[in-house]
């Protein structure tokens, strides 16, 4: 199959040199790629999208892992400082390479690369393995000459992200784990512990007390209409994911998400962390400040934090600078509102989100502590409610069967 035969229709939003907004349909094999191509014809991208049916899972589709791309940028760094010219040291990381996917690809960007393609361009042929900010960076360093000190800011940029997304795995995998059995549990003495009960209840013939009669109703439900409580979780499933591939549904979940209580905070502090990060690798990296908010955007994996960031560019390029814009959308904290004022009047914008980057990522970590020792006391006092509810019913019960038998 040739590159043409995997090329995609992005629709896209872009500003053109007078300030005008136009929009319409770009070919190409990724994202990334179409944002290249607006900015050669002179036009400043605002959104690029494609168009995919909400029933059209990607399960198959496969990414590279960030520690993969973490060590190959670091070696490619090392091999551009030593003068090694692109393809010679490309092809000795290939034959290091254990990532089958990634290994494939390095391949194809080599063919690019010999078709004439810069490696911007060849990498954006690939979003599986590198994302927008990225190739974004990537071309900046090969206009200013200085790819190999970018790449180095790549790969720290990379290993500082995967370090955050760990602490937040491992922060979870407790009460997940918890959860969980939970669940298991509850679902055990309902289908096998509490039906042996009922027969044996019954065999009595006994008048059973009201909180017995409700924990024995409530397992039968469970028991006899499995199949329509099946089909709500499935259609609840479905539709959520429908939702979310669907603009406008993702959109108000987005929004639902900001509003939840603890969720809401972490999700928000967690976007602040990646957007700071983020912007501030691609203006060491020299990259405009348009273009950084725009691939920002893309980043930010939240429909709410896109169309701010999104109308901010906006507003950027009609001569509002950032700092007035982004306390507008509020949706930036006073401590972010700051740091964004104060190095946009000193010129030191990107220190200043390296620093914000930093202060949030720490306040990502404490409150990510909080919420978990919040929800494992939860998580036990739900399950001793449970336990206990259906203690007192078995052995209210008995006492009830006993009482009647002594009587009779």
């Amino acid at each position: 199959m040739s590159p043409k035969d995997l090329n995609v229709a992005y629709k896209y939003s872009a500003l053109d040199a007078n300030g005008k907004k136009v929009t319409g349909v770009e070919t190409a094999l990724s994202s990334g790629a179409v944002h290249m191509a607006l900015l050669d014809r002179g036009l400043q991208p605002l959104e690029v999208s494609t168009r995919q049916s909400v029933l059209k899972f990607e399960i198959t589709k496969k990414k590279v892992p960030r520690s993969d791309v973490m060590n190959f940028t670091r070696q490619l760094a090392v091999f551009m400082k030593a003068g090694i010219p692109i393809m010679e040291a490309l092809e000795v990381i290939i034959e290091e390479t254990q990532n089958k996917l990634l290994r494939g690809i390095l391949r194809e960007i080599i063919d690019s690369l010999r078709a004439g393609d810069t490696f911007a361009t060849a990498a954006a042929s690939h979003p599986q393995a590198f994302p927008n900010f990225y190739v974004g960076i990537l071309e900046s360093a090969e206009l200013t000459g200085n790819l190999d000190q970018v790449l180095n800011q790549l790969a720290e940029y990379i290993e500082r992200d995967t370090k955050a997304r760990s602490k937040i795995t491992a922060a979870l995998i407790y009460p997940s784990v918890v959860a969980c059995m939970s669940v298991v549990t509850v679902l055990v003495l309902t289908v096998f512990v509490l039906p042996r009960f009922t027969v044996f209840f019954k065999s009595l013939g006994a008048k059973l007390p009201l909180i017995t009669r409700i924990m024995m109703s409530g397992s039968g439900f469970i028991l006899h209409w499995w199949y329509v409580e099946a089909a709500v979780v499935i259609f609840l499933v479905v539709g959520f994911v429908a939702m979310r591939r669907s603009p406008k549904g993702r959109a108000r979940l987005d929004a639902i998400m900001l509003k939840l209580p603890v969720v809401g905070d972490l999700t928000q502090t967690a976007i602040l962390e990646r957007s700071c990060r983020i912007l501030s690798s691609m203006l060491k990296a020299g990259v405009d400040l348009p273009r950084s908010v725009a691939v920002t955007a893309d980043s930010a994996n939240n429909a709410v934090y896109h169309k701010a960031l999104t109308e901010i560019r906006e507003a950027m390029m009609e001569g509002q600078g950032l700092a007035g814009p982004i306390a507008r959308s509020g949706l930036f904290p006073g401590a972010a509102r700051q740091m964004f004022r104060v190095g946009e009047e000193t010129g030191t914008l990107d220190q200043q989100l390296d620093v914000a980057a930093e202060y949030y990522n720490r306040e990502l970590e404490s409150k990510l502590e909080r919420a978990t020792a919040l929800f494992e006391p939860a998580i036990i006092i739900f399950m001793g409610v449970v336990v206990g509810f259906v203690a007192v019913a078995l052995i209210s019960a008995m006492y009830g069967i006993y009482s009647q038998v002594k009587v009779s």
